[in-house]
C-alpha cells in the first residue's frame, strides 16, 4: 500500500457518511513512515553533509540489502505470532559455505545460489516442522537453531575466506547507475548515485511479499493466525500448515539474504550478520509488526530498516561514534515504538469499543 493511499484511508468513510476506522497495520504503517520521513528531514536540515547526497541515502539500501530480505521474512513469522532468531548464524553459515564451495571446489555463480537457497530452506523445514507440528516453542527451536548455524559455520571453515571467483567477482562489482541522480565532487565532476545488486533482489522481494499479504488467501491466513489461531481454526484454516510455511519463506529468504551478504561484503567469516537477528526484529517492530501477532507490514519493515540506519548515521554525524552509542539509541527507539504502539492501539481499541457500545 502506498503513503498517498494510507494518507487517504485516514479520513475514508462508509456509505453513511461516517469516518471508516482504517486496520491496525495501515496505522501504525503510516505512523512509521511519517516518523522517517521526519526524522530524515531533521538530519538533512541540522547536520546536511552527507544527508544531502543522495548517495548516502541509497547507501542506507546499499549496505543494508540483506538486512531488509531477513527481515521481511521475520515479519511474515511475527505476523502469525512467531519468531526467528537464527536468521544470523543462518545468514553466515551461507556465507562462509558459498565462499568455501566457490575456492576449494571450484564451484560456479548458479551452484551457489542453490547452495545459499538450499541451506535456508533446510533451515525453513526443520524448524517450522518443530513449530507447527510438534508444538515446540519457536524461541527455543530457534535458539537452537543459531547455535547450530554458527557452529557450522566454524566447521566449513575456521578462518575468514574471500571470495575471489572471477565470475563472482563480477557480479559483486556490479551496479545500477541512476540517471540525474548524484552529486559534484570538488573539482566539478559528477558523480552518478547507484544502487548494488542486492538491493535490487531486495525490492523485487518485498514488492512480492507485499502482492502475497494484500491480495492471496495465503497472505490472509497469516493474518487470520496471528490474530486469532483458535479462531482461524474454526473459519476452516489450516493454521499448522500456514504456520509451517510462514517459516519455511523466512528460511528462504533468510538464504537469499545470505547471498545478498557476500555480494555486498565478498568474504565468509564467523562473525558475518552477527547480531541481525536482533536488528531484523526491531526493524519489524518499528516498522509496525505486533509481537502478539495478526499486525504487520513488509512496506513498514522496510521503513523499519531505513528508520534504524538512519538513526544510526544521525549519532555518527553528532559525534558519538562509539558502537555502544548506535546500540543505545537502538534501544531507546525500539522502546519508543514499543510504547507509542501500545498507546495507540490501547486508546483505539478504547475508542472504538465506546462507540460500538
Amino acid at each position: 500500500m502506498s503513503f498517498i493511499s494510507n494518507i487517504k484511508s485516514l479520513f475514508s468513510k462508509n456509505k453513511n457518511g461516517d469516518k471508516q476506522p482504517i486496520s491496525n497495520t495501515t496505522l501504525l504503517l503510516t505512523i512509521t513512515i511519517c516518523t522517517f520521513v521526519v526524522m530524515y528531514l531533521f538530519a538533512m536540515i541540522v547536520w546536511g553533509g552527507g544527508f544531502l547526497n543522495p548517495q548516502q541515502f541509497l547507501d542506507i539500501f546499499n549496505n543494508n540489502s540483506y538486512l531488509i530480505v531477513i527481515s521481511v521474512g521475520l515479519t511474515i513469522i511475527m505476523i502469525t505470532g512467531g519468531i526467528d532468531i537464527s536468521v544470523g548464524g543462518t545468514v553466515a553459515l551461507i556465507t562462509m559455505a558459498c565462499v568455501v564451495f566457490m575456492e576449494d571446489h571450484n564451484g560456479g555463480i548458479f551452484s551457489s545460489i542453490l547452495i545459499a537457497l538450499g541451506i535456508g530452506l533446510a533451515m525453513g523445514i526443520v524448524q517450522g516442522y518443530c513449530v507447527a507440528y510438534l508444538k515446540i516453542q519457536p524461541f527455543i527451536v530457534t535458539l537452537a537453531g543459531m547455535f547450530f548455524t554458527k557452529g557450522m559455520t566454524t566447521i566449513v571453515s575456521k578462518v575468514p575466506r574471500t571470495a575471489t571467483n572471477e565470475a563472482f567477482v563480477k557480479l559483486k562489482d556490479f551496479y545500477l547507475e541512476l540517471p540525474g541522480i548524484g552529486h559534484y565532487a570538488k573539482n566539478g565532476t559528477f558523480i552518478p548515485a547507484y544502487i548494488e545488486v542486492g538491493v535490487i533482489i531486495a525490492l523485487v522481494i518485498l514488492v512480492g511479499l507485499w502482492a502475497v499479504l494484500k491480495w492471496t488467501r495465503f497472505g490472509r491466513n497469516l493474518y487470520a493466525v496471528g490474530g486469532n489461531s483458535e479462531s482461524a481454526l474454526m473459519l476452516g484454516i489450516n493454521v499448522r500448515r500456514t504456520t509451517f510455511f510462514a517459516y519455511v519463506i523466512c528460511g528462504v529468504l533468510a538464504g537469499i539474504g545470505g547471498f545478498c551478504y557476500l555480494l555486498h561484503t565478498g568474504a565468509g567469516n564467523a562473525s558475518n550478520a552477527t547480531g541481525a537477528e536482533m536488528q531484523a526484529i526491531a526493524s519489524s517492530i518499528i516498522g509496525g509488526t505486533l509481537l502478539s501477532g495478526g499486525v504487520g507490514s513488509v512496506v513498514g519493515t522496510l521503513f523499519g530498516v531505513m528508520s534504524l540506519k538512519t538513526i544510526n548515521n544521525i549519532v555518527i554525524a553528532s559525534g558519538l561514534r562509539e558502537p555502544y552509542w548506535q546500540s543505545i539509541t537502538t534501544g531507546l527507539m525500539l522502546c519508543f515504538f514499543i510504547l507509542l504502539q501500545s498507546v495507540i492501539l490501547s486508546y483505539r481499541k478504547k475508542k472504538l469499543g465506546t462507540k460500538a457500545a
